[in-house]
């Protein structure tokens, strides 16, 4: 039987990525990954960077493996062939197109069907944008929240953002979003709706040449990310009014 790995993988900067993760990646017979031409471009990076270096990375790189599409419209229909595959002894690494997988990305469904099947799974972690965000934050680290990517319905961001507001603790929750850039002013005046003008931390790019790590109140956000671009995480505490 073979062994599904779930391997992190840069969500910018190639140097992020483990060495663990590399010779994971190089030795597999499947990548079941999103996009199979970022993957594809990734391994070709991959390569140079080890064969640059072989000494320090000590990796030997056997023929590519062969990649597979698995984005969230067909995981239900790719899972019983990527178990299939593993039930007869090849091994199967899962990535996303950046960072950790099954946050807020496919493979719940696999990681779910392989346990039932008995099928030995391996984390090799790394990079994650959602912990990244909250280690350069400033807000409580020690408990958080995180809801990924909030309804796509301006009603139904509304409906949960008020529910997280009925149950906030004290002492306050770091809660935290990931958001892509059309829809960060909507999300933002959503926020402010419900929650009020607090404050927030905004993660822009993380890793990447335009990384970015802002502050302020909710009104300043909105008027500074006019024309927002990259991928965004959002943080932010919530402390109820004690009457």
């Amino acid at each position: 039987m073979g062994t599904l790995f779930i391997v992190a993988t840069p969500i910018g900067n190639l140097e992020d990525i483990t060495i663990r993760a590399i010779k994971t990646l190089f030795s597999v017979d499947y990548i079941a990954c999103e996009d199979t031409r970022r993957t594809g471009v990734l391994l070709g990076q991959l390569n140079k960077l080890t064969g640059s270096d072989p000494e320090t990375y000590r990796i030997q790189l056997f023929s590519a493996p062969k990649l597979i599409s698995f984005y969230d419209e067909i995981e239900e229909q790719r899972t019983p062939e990527i178990t299939d595959f593993l039930l007869s002894g090849e091994n199967v690494a899962l990535v996303s197109d950046a960072g950790t997988p099954l946050i807020s990305d496919p493979g719940y469904k696999l990681v779910k069907a392989c346990i039932e099947k008995g099928i030995k799974i391996v984390p090799i972690p790394g990079p994650s944008a959602l912990i990244t965000a909250l280690t350069v934050s400033g807000l409580p680290p020690d408990k958080f929240m995180f809801l990924g990517y909030l309804p796509e319905k301006s009603t139904r961001r509304i409906k949960l953002l008020n529910a997280l507001r009925a149950n906030f603790s004290t002492p306050p929750l770091t809660c935290i979003i990931y958001c892509s850039p059309h829809k960060l002013q909507h999300t933002l005046a959503d926020i402010k709706t419900v929650l009020g003008n607090i404050e927030i931390v905004i993660a822009r790019e993380l890793t990447k040449i335009h990384e970015e790590i802002w502050r302020g109140k909710i009104s300043e956000a909105i008027s500074y990310y006019k024309n927002p671009k990259g991928e965004f995480v959002l943080l932010l505490t919530y402390k109820r009014k004690v009457l």
